[in-house]
């Protein structure tokens, strides 16, 4: 029966959005219908007003922007009312306006120490211009963080969970996706435990990655054990526009200011090869502990004040109590919808690929490039730099497969290995470079993360853990099966002309 309720209950939302969203765009069909028909004066301002916002989104022309550009002149005035429903962004909106306000409140708490900076430019001047541009976009770097790479999901459940039970102050989570099982059933019993021992904690959960649990059931289950939660855009409250598309992707752990986790793991048994869906289920995460955790902790207490909006919390009672004596530089970074046309994360990527000397190493479950990048990775391929991605063999998404597979043909043409591994999903979202520089994440290598998504990662620098991602990347590789530019030439014509069709609409893939 219990079942049943939750199956209805989550049946019931996505039942609400679609119903929405067909009644929008039925009902904008049917105005310009009538416009057409019966004021074709007010056709021709619509239409004349679409080309001048095609002239203005040219000068902003980000590959979101370039979606809506194509959208509007194919569909004159049926495409624009589209884009003014849904494409548009609400600068001077409730929402964007709180977010600049938490936003300016967390660069207060966001000093870079000068003598840091200047020891990472003497060591590397050139991956040293990474960090500098960081800097400028408010994400500090840290030294003295001891950092841990776990290359699957089990042991980063196993050592979370171990810490989990060592908090003494306050614990803060943050994921995208929660599924009933093994993982939020113990997860569960440890909060509990926890909270009833008065250790703070807080848990922010993404509506729509939690849809076929029901964040509601969550918030109300949990805090009758004094836990508190928040939900992030629930999706039926949006639903009249696109922004029900910008989920917050973050995945992070906190505990007492000193430990955090980020990476690709969710709560939920398959990424921990509980279950079975894809085939073996890989994915990575981190660990830090020390100074850099306050980055973590801060991107968390950012997106708390975002979901709530009326509560206001102080910062400084959650920073780290300890130090660790270890190598290297961490610098936690987060980017999200809000930011655009700024991609602090996107120019991150970027930058590494563009200061790449020998090699640079890539994970992603989804490769759906704008051109820009796709410039930037065959620029350096065809410099000499050894460019490899590892993508799925096995999908979770068939249409994002589709376009996966159509960003090969270029890709390959300039010399850069794809690999597609073989055991199952690799949701892992990696990048090593020259045995120097390493980012894990929450970062996909998609329109989504870049522009649609609030995402979170670190960028290591002389960490040792970086040659733990190195070592997992090369070991993924030798399961996995390069994929031939003939073959590629080769597949049917069918699965190009779907290719070709998807490309158009990759933005919102």
């Amino acid at each position: 029966m219990n079942i049943i309720k939750k199956r209805a209950s989550v049946i019931s939302r996505v039942v609400i959005v679609l119903i929405s969203i067909i009644l929008q765009i039925i009902t904008m069909f049917l105005l310009v219908r009538l416009m057409h028909d019966y004021a074709s004066w007010a056709y021709l301002l619509v239409e004349i007003v679409s080309v001048a916002v095609v002239f203005i989104m040219v000068n902003d022309a980000s590959p979101f922007n370039s979606f809506w550009i194509v959208i509007i002149l194919v569909l004159p005035v049926f495409g624009y009312c589209l884009y003014f429903m849904w494409g548009r962004k609400h600068k001077n909106s409730k929402f964007y306006r709180q977010y600049k306000k938490i936003s300016e409140k967390g660069r207060e708490y966001k000093r870079q120490d000068p003598a840091i900076l200047t020891e990472l430019t003497e060591m590397h001047p050139n991956k040293a211009q990474v960090s500098r541009y960081l800097i400028n976009e408010g994400f500090p770097l840290y030294k003295h963080t001891a950092v841990k790479y776990f290359e699957v999901g089990e042991k980063k459940f196993d050592a979370l969970f171990e810490d989990l039970e060592k908090a003494e102050k306050f614990i803060f989570l943050e994921y995208f996706i929660v599924s009933d099982g093994e993982i939020w059933q113990r997860l569960k019993e440890v909060l509990a435990r926890k909270a009833a021992q008065k250790v703070e904690v807080r848990l922010l959960i993404d509506d729509f990655g939690c849809l076929i649990l029901d964040a509601d059931k969550i918030r109300h289950e949990l805090s009758k054990l004094g836990i508190r939660v928040a939900i992030f855009a629930p999706v039926t409250k949006d639903a009249t526009r696109l922004t029900f598309n910008y989920r917050n992707h973050q995945k992070i752990a906190v505990i007492d200011g000193n430990i955090g986790y980020t990476g690709g793991v969710n709560l939920a048994d398959e990424y921990a090869n509980i279950i079975e869906r894809f085939g073996h289920w890989k994915d990575t995460a981190i660990r830090l502990e020390g100074d850099g955790t306050w980055g973590l902790t801060e991107i968390f207490l950012e997106m708390w004040e975002l979901t709530k909006e009326i509560e206001q919390l102080d910062y400084n009672k959650y920073r780290p109590t300890v130090s660790v004596d270890a190598p290297g530089f961490v610098q936690p970074v987060a980017d999200g919808p809000a930011n655009n046309p700024d991609n602090p994360i996107e120019e991150m990527y970027t930058h590494l690929i563009t200061k790449a000397r020998d090699y640079i190493y890539f994970t992603t479950p989804y490769l759906v490039l704008d051109n820009r990048m796709t410039d930037d990775l065959c620029r350096a391929a065809r410099s000499g730099v050894d460019v490899r991605i590892i993508v799925p063999r096995i999908y979770d998404k068939w249409y994002v497969y589709m376009v996966n597979i159509s960003n090969y043909g270029r890709l390959m043409e300039n010399g850069i290995k794809i690999y597609e591994y073989v055991p199952g999903f690799i949701h892992a979202k990696n990048i090593v470079s020259d045995d120097e520089c390493g980012v894990c994440g929450t970062i996909n290598m998609d329109y989504r993360s870049f522009f649609l998504h609030y995402e979170c990662g670190v960028l290591m620098t002389e960490v040792p853990a970086v040659m733990d991602i190195k070592e997992d990347f090369l070991n993924t590789m030798r399961v996995s099966e390069r994929v031939s530019l003939d073959d590629w030439k080769n597949r049917p014509i069918w699965q190009k002309c779907i290719q070709w069709v998807l490309r158009i609409f990759s933005p919102l893939l």
